[in-house]
């Protein structure tokens, strides 16, 4: 380990994941792939790998490339709601991969045989009722995602600093709190309130590893925090996405279909800021800059340590 490197983070989850840090990449579409798993990854977090993006063999071929770019442990996302080829958790296990987070539908569908394979399984949950049936389907842990985050959400959307202890307060798994993350006060605030890691995701969106286009990454930097809209308030599934023409005329439609992503390639590779749905939480606020992994991970985990022994000071 490098002299300069922040001291690792112990709790359950990076005990149980074999990571030096408890911070975990999200499953964002089209973006989570090799090229920002891998390097999430070697800088001592969890890189995760999507299916959101319904592309399974493209996504096949990069849980492949990910054992070429780095040796440490990464994820698989499973999001229900938009993989319909059972036989990609066949294929998860027998790439070798040993955590997994269930997203975007019934915990039993894929956590059932995933974890009867050996697997490490975390189910994403936006309310305390989502939270109590994925533990009933007998998942290792949770991602308690709160309603600030971005992409897809609960309709009735429940902040972070509400859902998480509240989870904690019901359940003894291991917790990773979601929504709202994207520096060490942060993570703080996330443990304290009962969690055992954090997920980032629009922090990553807006990495230099990111493969989206320039123009998404210098929107994230230049929003502020009232710069994302909440979509399909009374409808489902809600959507939070960065502030755009586009978006804030959607704004005030009863139901937004996600036909509205068809052009989605325009948006994150061609840099059209209006062809789709920036998929972006409230915490694009608080982001200044695009900056490399690696240093997004270790500021973070110096800044953590630093509230940390700030904290202490009230005990």
């Amino acid at each position: 380990m490098a002299e300069n490197r922040p001291a690792p983070v112990r709790t359950r989850i990076s005990e149980m994941l074999g990571i030096d840090y408890p911070i975990i990449q999200a499953p964002m579409g089209w973006i989570a792939r090799a090229q920002l798993a891998s390097a999430v990854s070697n800088a001592g977090g969890m890189g995760i790998i999507e299916t959101s993006s319904g592309e399974l063999d493209q996504v096949r071929e990069e849980i492949r490339k990910m054992k070429d770019l780095t040796d440490k442990p990464f994820g698989v996302n499973i999001a229900g709601l938009f993989v319909r080829d059972p036989s990609i958790a066949d294929f998860v296990v027998d790439q070798g991969v040993k955590f997994v987070t269930t997203s975007a539908g019934d915990p039993n569908k894929y956590a059932v045989p995933l974890m009867a394979a050996g697997l490490t399984v975390f189910h994403v949950v936006p309310t305390l009722k989502a939270a109590l049936k994925a533990l009933a389907a007998g998942v290792h842990g949770l991602v308690v995602e709160g309603g600030e985050g971005g992409g897809f959400k609960n309709p009735r959307d429940v902040a972070t600093m509400v859902l998480v202890p509240l989870v904690a307060s019901k359940v003894n798994v291991p917790i990773v709190a979601a929504g709202g993350i994207t520096d060490g006060r942060s993570m703080a605030a996330a443990l304290a309130l009962g969690a055992d890691a954090v997920q980032m995701g629009t922090r990553m969106v807006s990495a230099a590893e990111s493969p989206i286009h320039d123009n998404w990454k210098q929107a994230i930097v230049n929003a502020a925090e009232t710069d994302t809209v909440f979509l399909n308030r009374f409808s489902s599934p809600g959507l939070r996405a960065l502030r755009t023409e586009r978006s804030e005329r959607l704004e005030k439609q009863e139901n937004v279909s996600l036909s509205e992503m068809a052009n989605a390639m325009d948006l994150y590779f061609g840099g059209d800021m209006e062809a789709a749905l920036a998929l972006t939480g409230q915490v694009a606020g608080r982001i200044e800059s695009v900056l490399p992994v690696r240093q997004i991970l270790e500021e973070t985990v110096s800044e953590f340590h630093d509230v940390c022994r700030s904290l202490a000071r009230f005990g």
